[in-house]
């Protein structure tokens, strides 16, 4: 894993009116690693997660992308310059096609004018990309199935090769496995450790699911009434007695040392 630092966070707030959703969060994350991000709810991740991707602008602090500051800069703008999330409600065209899904994200990568259906029809590129990347997340054999009627799991993973559609270094991944079974919920963590290993993408996970937590993490940031509580290895941060009080209780004494 290459250790140069592609996301600086320092001093980062953000206040609505008297209710300080993050206050005065600092975060260097390392190219290559995945951080997830942990708390209770109402702890600021959808606020930071906000702030990161440009639907919000902080009320003090800074963020940097690969040296370049990007703070309040607009989510197109960041999208573009190589930061891409998915969300925790599926965001995809459910009367289209899983193919075509994927086909307006590199269109829209592309910054192609006109219809995306033309634009797709007549551009072997946008059908090759798209084909590929519905290969590489295992969803070939859905191109042609209308999106709205596949498994709740492959409509995450659909999300996911959007996502992928354009060209991001640094993802954003909102609770990726929420409602999953539990073969689903192996097949995203599965997905996202072998991404991880091509060593293409940074990614940040927020997630209530433990398990998944452990299993992906090289580090953990616990968040708590909007605040940095801890930032550490997983096993550190599972031993952490404040972390154990505020989120964790139970849980942490049952989970597994990851490999």
């Amino acid at each position: 894993m290459a250790h140069d630092c592609i996301l600086r966070i320092q001093h980062l707030s953000k206040h609505f009116g008297g209710v300080k959703a993050v206050t005065d969060i600092d975060l260097d994350v390392d190219t290559g690693e995945t951080l997830a991000i942990i708390g209770p709810n109402g702890a600021g991740k959808t606020t930071f997660y906000n702030l990161l991707s440009g639907r919000l602008a902080p009320s003090s602090g800074s963020i940097q992308f690969k040296g370049r500051d990007i703070t309040g800069l607009p989510p197109h703008v960041i999208s573009r310059l190589g930061i891409s999330r998915s969300f925790q409600i599926n965001n995809i065209f459910t009367e289209m096609t899983v193919r075509e899904n994927v086909e307006v994200a590199v269109t829209a990568q592309r910054r192609e004018g006109g219809r995306w259906a033309n634009r797709a029809a007549t551009n072997g590129a946008v059908q090759h990309e798209a084909d590929a990347l519905l290969t590489k997340l295992s969803l070939a054999h859905l191109s042609d199935r209308t999106a709205g009627t596949i498994s709740y799991g492959d409509k995450r993973l659909v999300e996911i090769a959007m996502v992928l559609a354009t060209q991001p270094e640094l993802v954003l991944l909102d609770e990726p496995t929420a409602g999953m079974t539990p073969d689903e919920t192996g097949r995203v963590v599965e997905l996202v450790r072998t991404l991880a290993r091509t060593g293409d993408y940074t990614f940040l996970v927020t997630e209530h699911d433990m398990g998944v937590v452990f299993d992906l993490a090289d580090r953990i940031l616990v968040m708590h009434h909007g605040s940095r509580l801890a930032l550490d290895a997983p096993a550190v941060v599972r031993a952490n007695p404040e972390v154990r009080k505020a989120y964790l209780g139970d849980e942490a004494a049952d989970m597994v040392e990851p490999a």
